[in-house]
């Protein structure tokens, strides 16, 4: 019993020293990332990362370092966009 006292004690100090990554946004500001699924993406020159909240249907996109969001954005752009051969191209 004991045992598992320190057990849990243990996951729960570990689970509050985790915190959930935020980003400046341009033209909206800091944004929390928790609810979105993001992809760092090394395959382009334009875009750096791609994070997306399938339920607000809301993209937020790294293009060489500044963070900008969209909305009203479905899965399939975003998925075409992810497998594109150039990301850069659908984006424009």
């Amino acid at each position: 019993m004991k045992l598992n006292t320190i057990f849990i004690a243990t996951l729960l100090a570990i689970a509050g020293t985790v915190s959930a990554e935020t980003v400046n946004v341009k033209y909206r500001g800091p944004v929390d990332l928790k609810p979105f699924v993001c992809d760092t993406i090394t395959r382009s020159s334009l875009v750096n990362r791609v994070c997306y909240d399938r339920r607000e249907q809301y993209m937020i996109i790294n293009l060489q370092g500044t963070y900008y969001h969209y909305c009203e954005i479905d899965s399939g752009t975003v998925t075409s966009m992810l497998g594109a051969s150039s990301m850069g191209a659908i984006f424009q």
